[in-house]
């Protein structure tokens, strides 16, 4: 058998629908589908994620039982940056001292992992991270 990447859904208010929107078509996925309760967005390798109306008003723990983040992977330290930018000129604050390199996180010392942390309106934790050569 031979199992890969489907889809995720994350539940949001349909309010922050154009934040989710903004920032996926930033970061290079295309929207499929959209409504007032819904917003699907491709990636090219044929993978999904889908932004629906929560049925109910609990907020999002990370640091609870669940997902902690969301990571998105770059090919340069350079979109890490750019990334950072992108979220300054929408007001969305970075979390936890980044962007920043975290060596503890790399098993080479030519390497590094380079993270910019933040959440979204609905507390959902997203990571944008370039791990490579320095």
């Amino acid at each position: 058998m031979n199992y890969s990447f489907g889809h995720i859904q994350f539940n949001i208010d349909p309010k922050n629908q154009l934040f989710y929107s903004d920032l996926m078509n930033f970061l290079g996925w295309k929207e499929i589908h959209k409504n007032e309760n819904m917003l699907g967005v491709g990636h090219s390798d044929g993978s999904s994620l889908w932004f629906s109306k929560g049925l109910s008003q609990v907020e999002n723990n990370y640091d609870g039982p669940g997902m902690n983040h969301f990571a998105f992977h770059t090919k340069t330290l350079t979109d890490v940056d750019k990334a950072v930018e992108y979220l300054s000129s929408k007001g969305a604050p970075t979390l936890f001292e980044t962007p920043r390199h975290r060596p503890e996180f790399s098993n080479d010392p030519n390497h590094t992992y380079y993270q910019v942390m933040f959440s979204s309106p609905d507390k959902i934790l997203f990571e944008i991270v370039y791990i490579g050569e320095k």
